[in-house]
């Protein structure tokens, strides 16, 4: 790999972990639901100002049958996603939220199996128990400390299920469109969507216009929505397992992010248990870089 490659992957593992921070901070000025819309909306707005106003000609509009899955995609892969991330972090630490994105390949493989009669490889069914282990770990403790409760854990859960379903309709949806477009669309749909709970649940709580809301509308909006997306499709094009890879390491870097940031502690439990995770995704074949001549599959976050 070159010292090039290994920068940009670098800067790409810290803009995606650096997430759940970014929504902890958030969560001192308004409440969750609310700033995933605000992301939503503005980023959304944004792509879509720069796709059909500065490159207007160059990209047509999705067709009828596009618009159906970029619907289901911006439910799952945003709305739910992130609304569902963003109600877990009220109560878990952002290290434990980390630690849960790389079992999205797992659920991934799981339902592929389920929906597509996708085979699961031996290897692959060991580093899922190991992973679950270490998740366990990592958790248990924090449920009985004041890291995470049974409900944050619970709605973790259905976030990363929600995601894994995302990405099992966009590969069967086999979109014949420009990444860029697809994820501005992904992206303005599911803050639309996001509009009606948010205003169901969170109508009338406070919002405080302060600098903690600035911060996290610059950097969720740019840093993570625009920026980090667009370092992880070049890293597509470059490599799509190598590209992966770079995704698996968030547990490491979200832990250290979260110490540094937030100040939350770094325990033996959470030690282990990232370990663990990651002997998992060893195991499951996840953390070997191989030449492959296979067809480079998109990815949407």
């Amino acid at each position: 790999m070159s010292l090039k490659g290994l920068l940009i992957g670098i800067i790409f593992t810290i803009l995606y972990s650096s997430g759940a921070i970014i929504m902890k901070i958030g969560l001192l000025s308004a409440p969750p639901l609310t700033l995933a819309t605000l992301r939503f909306l503005i980023a959304g707005l944004l792509l879509l100002l720069y796709i059909y106003g500065f490159k207007k000609g160059k990209y047509t509009l999705p067709n009828k049958r596009e618009w159906k899955f970029l619907i289901l995609m911006g439910l799952l892969n945003t709305t739910l996603f992130v609304g569902l991330g963003n109600l877990a972090l009220r109560t878990i630490s952002a290290g434990i939220f980390n630690l849960f994105l790389p079992i999205n390949p797992f659920l991934f493989a799981l339902f592929s199996l389920i929906f597509m009669g996708k085979h699961i490889r031996p290897k692959e069914w060991v580093g899922m128990v190991v992973s679950v282990i270490g998740l366990f770990i990592a958790t248990f403790p924090s449920l009985t400390g004041s890291h995470a409760t049974l409900s944050g854990i619970l709605f973790l859960t259905f976030a990363m299920v929600s995601m894994a379903v995302g990405s099992l309709i966009f590969k069967k949806a086999d979109l014949q469109l420009p990444n860029l477009v697809i994820n501005a669309w992904q992206v303005f749909i599911g803050g639309i969507l996001l509009l009606i709970p948010t205003l169901f649940l969170e109508s009338g709580k406070p919002i405080n216009l302060d600098i903690h809301l600035v911060e996290y509308l610059l950097w969720s909006v740019f840093g993570l929505s625009i920026i980090s997306m667009s370092i992880w499709y070049y890293l597509l094009k470059q490599d799509a397992v190598k590209a992966n890879n770079w995704l698996l390491l968030n547990p490491v870097a979200g832990y250290i992010l979260a110490a540094i940031v937030l100040g939350e502690p770094i325990t033996w439990y959470g030690v282990i248990a990232t370990v663990i995770v990651l002997l998992g995704l060893y195991l499951s074949g996840n953390f070997q870089i191989k030449e492959s001549a296979m067809v480079q599959q998109k990815k949407v976050v």
